[in-house]
């Protein structure tokens, strides 16, 4: 039998199927038409994922561009807010180093000067108020610029040194552009998306150094005939951040200028409830409100009236408003230098020791006698109590529904802002009746109190009702 004959027959055994060709006298087999096919597939698969891989590794340089565009518009909003901030903490820090001169001119006892906090006291619960209406009504950018407005006005009246109801009452004009500018910075820095907490803590710690800025100031115009001249120096800060906020916002919603910077709009939720009563359901805002209200009471208490307590009970000269520096100094300081320990600890439970340290430090400022070591407890108060506002914000954008996180946070800090007048004048209201030795008492019992209110604060998001 041939080869030839062999290899037919062994041809013919085979399953006879058109897929598959054969010839007997070539020397190499040929591969089949399902192979051809499948290396076929294979090939397309490697060649889509060298495409897949080259687009991931090789973004085009538009995004990169956008991307680093984002960022810097990013920054400058970011500065922006704090100059706002910053202004508001120059505010704050103003009282204390000229309370005492402002009795002296207009002849008036602790009870009625303390009306300065009353009035400021009106002004941020009416800001605080008409901060819910006119946000969905103008938008971000407007509101901001109307309460810059507003401080304008308040300080051409306080730099004129009207009659004392005139003069008090700029308070009441600035504590609404004040309450106005804080809902609004606040809620704007709670809703981003990268870094929000360490933003929060620097945008409160340019608070602290404006406070820290203006009692250097003050100080020097407390002791010459033109003190009043000391709110022009606000003035040109507030028309700068009137300029300021016009040129970055550009009157734009928030979710317009946060689109400016590549984030998207908020998450929006559908109520038959308005946003004021949704708001007004959760008891979460209540006890942060109360909470901020009480710690911005004593810190404003602390920066208003240490000056007065150093000189009158302590013995202190005219440089004790220096002091008064030195508290917005560590208050700056804490919330910057203290962010490593915030995030170590934890905030919600580091916040417990932050103020029993400092009513432990209040309670060697009162027994103590010494001007020297309360000059030194004061500053490491403000260390201790600079964090706290931050952490409280970074709390809240965590229990809080975050369709009404702008708003509710807004209600908060602008309501809080009612405690830089009432503490403050209930101090003034005591040192009247039994001297500003009581200014001790005072602050150790708020500091309990919140203690007392943060332990009620959920740690957890609660359902709207």
């Amino acid at each position: 039998m041939s080869t030839t004959t062999i290899t037919n027959a062994a041809v013919e055994a085979l399953p006879n199927t058109s897929s598959l060709s054969f010839h007997p006298k070539s020397p190499q087999t040929q591969p089949s038409a399902s192979a051809v096919g499948l290396n076929g597939m294979l090939e397309n698969i490697e060649m889509k994922d060298r495409t897949v891989t080259t687009k991931t590794a090789a973004p085009s340089t538009s995004s990169v561009s956008n991307t680093n565009a984002h960022r810097v518009r990013a920054n400058i909003q970011f500065i922006s807010l704090c100059y706002s901030l910053f202004l508001a903490g120059w505010n704050d820090g103003t009282t204390g180093p000229l309370l005492p001169r402002i009795q002296e001119v207009y002849h008036v006892g602790f009870a009625i000067v303390s009306l300065i906090f009353v009035f400021a006291c009106v002004g941020s619960i009416s800001g605080a108020f008409l901060n819910f209406p006119i946000t969905d009504r103008l938008g971000f950018g407007k509101v901001m610029v109307l309460g810059s407005l507003f401080q304008i006005v308040a300080f051409c009246l306080e730099a004129s040194a009207l009659p004392f109801p005139g003069f008090v009452f700029g308070y009441a004009v600035n504590g609404v552009g004040s309450a106005l500018q804080d809902a609004q910075a606040n809620g704007f820095v709670a809703s981003l998306k990268d870094n929000a907490s360490a933003k929060m803590g620097m945008l409160h710690a340019a608070y602290g150094a404006g406070a820290l800025a203006s009692p250097l100031v003050a100080t020097q115009f407390a002791q010459i005939d033109r003190w009043s001249f000391h709110y022009l120096v606000s003035l040109g800060i507030a028309v700068t951040n009137t300029i300021a906020l016009l040129a970055i916002f550009g009157l734009k919603s928030q979710d317009e200028c946060l689109a400016q910077i590549g984030q998207a709009p908020q998450e929006q939720v559908t109520s038959q409830h308005s946003k004021f009563r949704q708001i007004f359901s959760l008891k979460a805002v209540h006890f942060l409100a109360f909470f901020i209200l009480v710690y911005v009471g004593i810190q404003v208490t602390i920066g208003g009236w240490i000056v007065t307590y150093i000189i009158d009970v302590r013995g202190g000269g005219p440089s004790s408003g220096y002091i008064s520096a030195g508290f917005f100094g560590g208050l700056t300081m804490g919330r910057v230098g203290l962010l490593w320990v915030n995030q170590k600890v934890g905030e919600r439970r580091v916040l417990y020791i932050y103020t029993a340290l400092a009513i432990g430090l209040e309670l060697i400022i009162w027994f103590v006698p010494s001007l020297i070591g309360d000059a030194v407890a004061v500053s490491l108060v403000g260390i201790l109590l600079g964090p706290i506002y931050p952490i409280v914000m970074n709390e809240s954008s965590k229990v809080l529904p975050h369709w009404l996180l702008t708003q509710s946070i807004g209600w908060i800090a602008a309501f809080g802002q009612a405690g830089s007048a009432v503490l403050p004048f209930i101090t003034g209201a005591l040192a009247s009746k039994v001297g500003i030795k009581s200014l001790q008492p005072l602050l150790v019992s708020m500091m309990s109190l919140m203690i007392a209110l943060w332990w009620l604060v959920p740690s957890s998001p609660r359902r709207v009702d």
